[in-house]
């Protein structure tokens, strides 16, 4: 995504970085380096330790957002009580057990009681708390309680697809498995509401 589109849907990349952070992480990833029976001083790795602590900061940037925050920034009354879906949303993040990358789309909805938010802020807490050390099944709870928190709506939908690649690169190594995770509250506690949404974040509207 090119930094005009980021903008435009209210992502923007981090060209700033913790000078302190960044320090220690360089030094420690040298030393990692070295465990792994590594020359840190060959060319091609001069700048790796400098490139991983830029990369890891980026990757875990969630820490220093307020998704609450985030939501509120764009809270306006409105007297709407019917289902607001923002489905595909890209997800990147890392497992907190081994590291690695998972990745995947959370589809989420929410019903307003006289307040919504704005489209871009709902990917924005999706962001916020992927770009951290997770676990799937706890970023889909948080992910419904920050709207809920925010908005104290009729109820909140959220869904998460993704592939963990600590399955697929390591231990039993299963390249097509998918984990699905969900949360629901309030309105979308009951079937048919629940069905609809469901059946919503399936179609190819797109």
């Amino acid at each position: 995504m090119d930094e005009k589109l980021m903008k435009r849907f209210g992502y923007e990349a981090i060209e700033h970085y913790d000078p302190e952070k960044l320090a220690q992480l360089q030094e420690h990833y040298e030393a990692i380096l070295r465990i792994l029976g590594e020359d840190p001083q060959r060319e091609g790795l001069q700048k790796t330790p400098l490139r991983m602590a830029r990369s890891m900061q980026f990757l875990t940037h969630g820490y220093s957002q307020d998704p609450m925050e985030i939501l509120l920034s764009a809270k306006f009354k409105e007297d709407y009580r019917q289902m607001v879906i923002v489905k595909d949303i890209e997800v990147y993040s890392l497992c907190e057990h081994h590291l690695i990358p998972f990745v995947g789309k959370a589809h989420v909805g929410y019903i307003p009681n006289g307040y919504i938010t704005g489209l871009s802020k709902i990917a924005r807490v999706v962001e916020a708390y992927s770009r951290r050390l997770q676990v799937q099944e706890r970023l889909t709870t948080q992910i419904k309680n920050a709207i809920n928190d925010a908005l104290h709506p009729l109820g909140v939908a959220v869904v998460i697809e993704a592939k963990h690649l600590c399955m697929s690169m390591r231990g039993v190594q299963k390249q097509d498995a998918v984990t699905t995770t969900s949360d629901f509250i309030g309105a979308f506690e009951r079937e048919t509401t629940r069905a609809e949404f469901l059946q919503l974040i399936g179609s190819n509207l797109h």
